[in-house]
């Protein structure tokens, strides 16, 4: 138990000798922006995720199989929109991969930009939301948050994916059935999934009380602090820089 609670202290407060070094105090912030944004595009946006995939593609069976509380077109445009985020994530992996700062940088840069996009139009149209408005958000999110799963799959962080929690929980409970073998990572593990659902709670929260329009503005807030921590680091030369952990 000791040891989970370090390894999960050491998660949000990296020791200087982290092979990681900052990144897991970083894709935790990202974590908890997955929540924020997918609580935001399911509750306002025709029922969608714009991270969670999966989820997708099983609304998209449940609207391809009559039922009316999802809506095919926004599934879809979600898939479509977060691969093309994916792919430049990707391309960006491969420009700016041999400094993990420096891409984390360069990645978070383009997201924040295209949540502040979608911020814009939040605060500027009406609701609720028009076909071609939510056209519009889900595109801007979708992209930004499969440009975020691109970069955090390349980072390849033991532990931290900022989105895929079934694999996160599997593996929290197959380590612990191991009786301590590859335990390691369970205190990381349970900060990211925690920190997936308070940020999701809070985004109901925020919307449920009235004032989903800032909600976005707390993700851009977040994604900003995250490139003023990166700009810090993006010329770092410590090993953690050019390591694959």
């Amino acid at each position: 138990m000791r040891e989970n609670l370090l390894d999960a202290w050491r998660t949000i407060v990296p020791a200087r000798d982290d092979p990681s070094g900052p990144l897991p105090a970083l894709l935790v912030v990202l974590t908890f922006v997955t929540g924020l944004v997918d609580a935001f595009s399911y509750l306002e946006l025709r029922h969608v995720f714009v991270a969670n995939m999966t989820g997708n593609v099983v609304f998209l069976a449940f609207s391809l199989g009559g039922s009316r509380e999802f809506v095919w077109w926004a599934s879809l445009l979600a898939i479509s929109a977060f691969v093309v985020g994916a792919l430049a994530g990707g391309r960006i992996a491969h420009l700016h991969g041999g400094h993990r700062g420096h891409q984390l940088f360069v990645a978070v840069s383009g997201q924040t930009v295209l949540v502040v996009l979608a911020f814009v139009l939040d605060v500027t149209l009406a609701r609720p939301y028009s076909d071609g408005a939510a056209t519009a958000m889900i595109s801007l999110l979708a992209v930004g948050m499969g440009l975020q799963n691109a970069t955090v799959l390349t980072l390849a962080v033991p532990g931290l994916t900022t989105t895929v929690m079934t694999r996160t929980i599997t593996g929290i409970l197959a380590d612990t059935a191991a009786n301590g073998s590859g335990n390691r990572q369970i205190g990381r593990r349970v900060v990211s999934v925690g920190c997936l659902f308070v940020g999701a709670l809070t985004g109901a929260m925020v919307i449920e009380h009235g004032h989903g329009r800032w909600e976005l503005l707390i993700a851009v807030a977040l994604l900003i602090a995250v490139v003023a921590a990166t700009a810090r680091v993006h010329a770092a030369t410590g090993g953690w820089a050019n390591k694959r952990s």
